[in-house]
Order: C-alpha cells, then sequence, then structure tokens
C-alpha cells in the first residue's frame, strides 16, 4: 500500500511539473508585464505605464501587492471565513485588496476597462497564512489576460522574485524608492527596488514621473549584449510609437570614434528591423553623468544591466545600476 501511494503521488508531481511546463511555454510567446504597487498613491504610476505598454493583444498584465504574513488576521472568525474565499471576490478591506482594486480605475482611465471581461479567481496557501495568495484574472475575448495577484511573503522583494518564478516575465515595473544606499551598503543592506532591480532575472523598469515626456534614449556601448538591448528596447519604443534616439559615451576624446561606430551599428541594426531612428547623438566624459543628464528630457533612459553580482558590483560597479539610481526620469534596465 505504501508503495503505491508513492507511486501515486510520483505521477501527480509529474503531472503537476508536466502542467507547469505547457503553461511556462505557452507564456514565453506573450508578452508579460509585472506592475508592482505599494499601497500608495504614487505607486500607480507602475500600472499606468505597464497599460501604455500593452497596446497589444499578445501582452498580458499582472498586478502585484505582496503583503506580510498575517497582516491584520488574527481573528479566529475571520480566518475560517479567508479559508473559504478569494479574498479579492469577496471584497475584504485589508492591506492590498483596496489597492488592486485602484489598479482597475487607473487601467480603465487608460482604455483598458476589463469590466465586461470573463474573469476567475483563485486561492492557494502560502506561508501558513490565512489569507494565502489571491488573484482575480480578467481575460478579453481577443485572449488578453489583465490579473490583480495579492501575494503572501516574508519581505516584499522575495514576494516580487518569487512571483517571476511563477511567470516567467518579460518586464517588472516599480515606483522609484525614497532613497538608495550606495554599492557598499548595498551589499550588506538594500532597498525592495535596489535588491529587485539587482536580482531580476528579467528587464526592470523603475518608474519615475516622466509620462508627460517623449522618447526613449537609448545607450549603447558597441558589445553584443549591448545590441541585444537595443533591439529589444526599440521593439518596444517602436509598438508603443516613442522616437528612438540612440546614444553613445566615449571616457576620452580617444575613443570617440568608438562610440560613434556603436551608434552607427546600432542604426544600422534598427534599419534592417525596418524600425526609424529619430537622432543620434555621442557624448565624451563620465558615462552615468552623461546618460543622466542627456537623457534627463526623455521619457525613458534604457541601459544595458552588464549581469554582475553584488559582489562584483561592489569592486567593479555598475554604470546601468548607477544610472537607475541617480536619473530624473524613468529607466529600464534591460537584461
Amino acid at each position: 500500500m505504501l508503495f503505491r501511494r508513492s507511486t501515486l503521488s510520483d505521477r501527480q508531481e509529474a503531472a503537476v511539473q508536466k502542467t507547469l511546463q505547457n503553461l511556462r511555454a505557452q507564456r514565453r510567446n506573450r508578452f508579460r508585464i509585472l506592475a508592482c504597487i505599494d499601497g500608495t498613491e504614487d505607486s500607480l504610476v507602475t500600472v499606468r505605464r505597464a497599460a501604455r505598454f500593452c497596446v497589444q493583444d499578445n501582452c498580458d498584465l499582472i498586478v502585484l501587492f505582496v503583503r506580510p504574513i498575517d497582516s491584520g488576521l488574527h481573528s479566529g472568525g475571520l480566518q475560517v471565513k479567508l479559508a473559504r474565499e478569494n479574498m479579492l471576490e469577496a471584497g475584504f478591506e485589508i492591506p492590498g485588496v483596496t489597492n488592486l482594486k485602484a489598479a482597475l480605475d487607473v487601467l480603465k482611465q487608460e482604455g483598458i476597462d476589463v469590466e465586461g471581461w470573463p474573469k476567475e479567481a483563485q486561492r492557494s496557501e502560502a506561508w501558513g497564512d490565512p489569507a494565502g495568495d489571491n488573484k482575480l484574472e480578467f481575460r478579453s475575448p481577443e485572449g488578453r489576460s489583465v490579473v490583480l495577484k495579492l501575494k503572501t511573503a516574508p519581505d516584499v522583494a522575495n514576494g516580487i522574485l518569487d512571483q517571476y518564478e511563477l511567470g516567467p516575465y518579460n518586464l517588472i515595473i516599480l515606483g522609484e524608492p525614497s532613497r538608495w544606499h550606495g554599492e557598499f551598503m548595498a551589499f550588506f543592506r538594500s532597498g525592495i527596488v535596489q535588491t529587485v532591480t539587482t536580482m531580476a532575472p528579467c528587464s526592470v523598469l523603475v518608474a519615475r514621473p516622466s509620462l508627460d515626456r517623449k522618447g526613449f534614449f537609448i545607450c549603447t556601448d558597441g558589445s553584443s549584449r549591448s545590441m541585444q538591448a537595443v533591439r529589444r528596447a526599440a521593439v518596444l519604443a517602436e509598438v508603443t510609437g516613442e522616437p528612438i534616439t540612440l546614444f553613445s559615451v566615449a571616457d576620452t576624446p580617444a575613443g570617440k570614434p568608438a562610440a560613434e561606430e556603436a551608434v552607427a551599428n546600432a542604426r544600422a541594426l534598427l534599419k534592417a528591423m525596418k524600425i526609424q531612428v529619430a537622432e543620434t547623438r555621442v557624448a565624451v566624459g563620465n558615462p552615468v553623468e552623461e546618460i543622466v543628464e542627456s537623457g534627463s528630457l526623455y521619457k525613458v533612459i534604457v541601459v544595458t544591466d552588464e549581469g554582475r553580482s553584488r559582489l562584483q558590483r561592489l569592486l567593479r560597479g555598475s554604470t546601468a545600476t548607477e544610472v537607475v539610481r541617480k536619473a530624473r526620469t524613468s529607466v529600464l534596465d534591460v537584461r
């Protein structure tokens, strides 16, 4: 009997893993955005930004709120009720539920009205919390998905990174934090945005109030990694109707020809893709300072993540991280 139960358990696990693999394979054919909110009005800029990227039916948008384990749910009667119902459907007014519903209002303002779409609620166990994880998925007749996700986790950064593993996602959008740590302090302790920007496997956009500006300011150093970032960012700019400026920085005057070659090669790549470039620019000086200053008037600065660990960032620095930290406009860190 024990052998039979073990065999059945193994088969069930194999079936679950196969289902997850099929689901991930389907999702890889779509552009999936994870917009993270934290309960403040300002954080809803991530939802507004995501809505403006979701202009095609092959794009899915997941709005995420991460709440601490057992936050305000100590009442025994409430625990029983939570164990039976999905919080987003039942209308519980606890941390995250109201904020996720406010996100629907923002989406409606941006032209994504899910009110008439079929919807499905799901609840799953998480960390022994009485509420667990809750999600409410709306699916349009064309197949576009909008999901409200209330996730339980020990801390917000890990909750966001864990959600990626349930994805995958092409882009995570975060709001600007109140403060940033330097590389030395960040090695020992960093905030939510800094941790996710450093650790996320996919591209991360740190959204600032720049929606009234125009253009993607795409930076390149001519490397193959940078050229891949140029290609991916340019497709996003093209889809959203944003003009493209290509930019490269030389540390010294002697390096200026290489910078000019980098933007010329990037322009040739986009021409082959039939994507128009509005302008190319080259500067000489400190890369971080030049990118931050020259890109400040654009809607988005695009930088290429170097793929360095925290220790490598501490020892060698990171232009991408410094631009994300110091910029006065939104920054897309492509990886």
